[in-house]
């Protein structure tokens, strides 16, 4: 079961698809309120890797967190579209958050490679949702209590930057301002969600340098942060469960949720 967030015509929808942006959901049946994940799935803004998705969110469940899978645009959708789509992911989830028995002020966002580009763009472009809306959900803000970044594209410019996820993101020749506002590492001010990165130094698809470059930009923000760089591994390896030692990922990351109360 999916659940459509759009009500009537999906915004920024310039392309013939009529692929509708959904919320897959992976609720904890609780007698108390749980706190939530929004899960973005990788795949270079062409695609969404199903073994980033749906695996993820069940060991969300077994850590005690509730979890949605977020079914966002790709190309040939281009900006501002997932972005729009994950900001009013996190608005619809904290609208429904007593009905689903979820805590409204701990739902955070998880993204895998360009996923994680996705979700630290909400991180970092986040707002506290418009009081004058119409529209309830609306009103609710679009900032993660936390972020949690795996493997993420962060910078879209040169020399770390990905470059077919910037290609479908931006097209082939960007405006250069575009492209600063969406190298996050560049955005990240004292407001921007605790984050809890994981890389591996030698990812030939996605540099280390971005994890690094935004975890050195929260360091000088003064924000809270987890790193950790594995020695060797793959791009794409998502739990790592096959890993002995890239897989301790999964722990770290669930002893950071649970520092952080989730």
């Amino acid at each position: 079961m999916s659940i459509s967030f759009w009500e009537g015509k999906v915004p920024y929808d310039l392309t013939e698809s009529d692929f509708i942006p959904s919320l897959t959901p992976f609720l904890l049946e609780a007698d108390f309120p749980t706190s939530a994940v929004i899960v973005c799935p990788g795949g270079g803004y062409g695609m969404r890797a199903d073994g980033e998705g749906e695996p993820v969110a069940r060991w969300l469940n077994a850590c005690g967190i509730s979890a949605f899978v977020l079914n966002y645009r790709v190309a040939p959708h281009k900006h501002p579209a997932p972005l729009l789509d994950a900001q009013r992911a996190l608005r619809y989830v904290r609208h429904h958050a007593e009905e689903w028995g979820i805590k409204k002020e701990k739902i955070g966002i998880l993204g895998f490679s360009a996923g994680g580009h996705l979700a630290a763009t909400v991180g970092t472009h986040g707002d506290e949702g418009n009081v004058q809306a119409e529209d309830p959900i609306e009103q609710e803000s679009s900032r993660p209590d936390v972020m949690v970044l795996c493997y993420p594209v962060i910078t879209l410019q040169s020399p770390y930057r990905h470059e077919g996820s910037m290609v479908n993101l931006l097209g082939e020749k960007p405006d250069e301002e575009l492209l600063m506002s969406l190298s996050n590492d560049l955005q990240v001010n004292e407001k921007t969600p605790p984050t809890f990165l994981w890389h591996t130094a030698d990812d030939s698809s996605v540099p280390v340098e971005n994890s690094l470059l935004f975890a050195g930009a929260l360091s000088k923000a003064g924000v809270p942060f987890d790193l950790h760089i594995f020695e060797q591994g793959p791009h794409g390896m998502s739990l790592a469960d096959e890993d002995e030692h890239v897989r301790q990922w999964q722990s770290q990351c669930a002893l950071w949720l649970k520092k952080h109360q989730f």
